[in-house]
């Protein structure tokens, strides 16, 4: 996604690439759910689309060949529930001072696709998507608060005359694409009307609905929520939080509602959040077989500075639990992507858009922190090494894209990277440099002085 240029600044147009393929990523191993791969192949991307995939690809057909050996290949990850409606200057408020920006918190984590979760409503949604969704090279998709005014706070949220199902639902179609869902959220009253307003919302837009429960009330019980008042395909998000009735007091085990909810097709998010995961509710009911559907952060300015910190660490607690890397990928991709009827993404399939993340795989002895600050260890840590969005280099831990700074010829033609890449092959001023005096395609002859 390209930003507008300031008023009166002229950007050459990028000469066309006369090659099948921008850029070609090589040797790695690809883990892509929705299309049953796990193995190695070689990814070509050309004019921001998966070109080919296969076992073997000519990198003589490419601008430009990045070798990501030893490396896990993705499609670009999702983060099913955020809070980036920022920028608006109010303080306490997810539709301000605590939503964060999102390019600084997603492609260094390879994610490409972020929804925020119900910080915006019917009132203001036109500011939050001309603040962020806009402006913002992250493709940021919005579920709408069933509250008409957002997420701003108990005044606002716990305001029953403000919930209009009919008049959220309308604004949902008027943004198709965009607003992929409604939500209920934060709500402590004993009435149904948030969820059941939400629901109507969600049948006139034709969108799933996700539910954070608020504070647990037995006016309303989960059972009760899950059993008849949400439909299959909606979303339980903090399933792990144990706050709310997720746990059997008993076994530790999944509770009846939640065994509802994999009956009934409701979904299963984890929403993490900075107090919405406890090891001793996840542990014994992950471990028994019941795993999330969707794995995701609730990123906020809290979260992240404390036990949630970024999505890969939430996969990465997942994987401390026992799951696999093929299982915790197929819950940041594919299945988000279900889950929010989206289905051209998280997958990498030839024609797809081409965001893509390469993940190393760090081994040692980790603490994996949860909401009452108290630590798992693990041993396997996800790092992001390479984030490709759209078809370009967007974020680069190692520079496995770059060339060698003191390297004597560029490993593809400088003057058409940005076919492949955000960033600038050859920095300003270094034309007239020693060792690059003029662009010279490689395996070409320098041109006579």
């Amino acid at each position: 996604m390209s930003l507008p240029a300031q008023e009166g600044v002229k950007i050459k147009p990028i000469p066309p690439n006369p090659l099948p393929y921008d850029l070609l990523l090589r040797h790695g191993h690809l883990l892509d759910d929705r299309n049953h791969i796990d193995g190695l192949r070689d990814i070509a991307i050309k004019d921001g689309k998966v070109a080919a995939v296969a076992a073997h690809l000519d990198p003589a057909k490419a601008l430009k060949t990045i070798d990501v050996k030893g490396l896990y290949v993705t499609p670009g990850l999702i983060d099913l529930h955020t809070h980036v409606f920022t920028g608006t200057g109010e303080r306490g408020s997810y539709a301000g001072d605590l939503s964060v920006y999102p390019d600084g918190f997603t492609f260094r984590n390879g994610v490409t696709t972020i929804v925020d979760a119900g910080s915006s409503g019917w009132k203001n949604f036109d500011d939050f998507k001309a603040k962020i969704i806009d402006r913002s090279k992250t493709r940021v998709l919005a579920e709408l608060n069933i509250v008409g005014s957002g997420m701003r706070g108990p005044l606002f949220e716990n305001n029953i005359d403000d919930m209009d199902g009919q008049l959220t639902g309308e604004k949902a179609k008027q943004f198709p694409g965009v607003i992929v869902g409604i939500k209920s959220a934060h709500f402590t009253g004993p009435e149904w009307k948030p969820y059941d307003q939400a629901v109507i919302a969600g049948n006139i837009a034709n969108l799933p609905v996700m539910i954070d429960y608020g504070v647990r009330r037995i006016e309303r019980p989960l059972i009760e929520l899950v059993s008849t008042h949400l439909r299959p395909g909606d979303i339980y998000t903090h399933c792990f939080s144990g706050l709310r009735g997720e746990q059997n007091p008993v076994t530790g085990l999944a509770s009846e509602s939640l065994l509802v909810m994999r009956k009934r097709g409701i979904y299963c998010d984890v929403g993490h959040g900075g107090g919405s995961f406890s090891w001793t509710v996840a542990a014994p009911i992950v471990r028994s077989g019941y795993l999330p559907d969707s794995i995701s952060t609730d990123l906020h300015v809290d979260s992240m500075n404390s036990s949630m910190k970024d999505i890969l660490n939430v996969a990465d607690k997942f994987l401390a639990l026992g799951e696999t890397i093929p299982q915790v990928i197929a819950q940041m991709t594919s299945h988000p992507a279900h889950e929010i009827e989206q289905e051209q993404l998280g997958n990498l399939s030839v024609g797809s858009m081409a965001d893509v993340a390469v993940l190393s795989v760090e081994r040692g002895n980790f603490g994996f922190v949860d909401m009452y600050d108290t630590k798992m260890m693990g041993t396997r840590k996800l790092v992001c090494e390479l984030t490709v969005r759209n078809g370009k280099v967007v974020y680069d831990l190692n520079g496995i894209s770059s060339d060698m700074w003191n390297a004597t010829k560029h490993s593809s033609d400088d003057r058409l990277a940005r076919h492949w890449t955000t960033f600038n092959e050859r920095p300003f001023g270094a034309t007239h440099g020693r060792l690059f005096p003029q662009s010279t395609p490689v395996g070409q002859p320098a041109p006579a002085k």
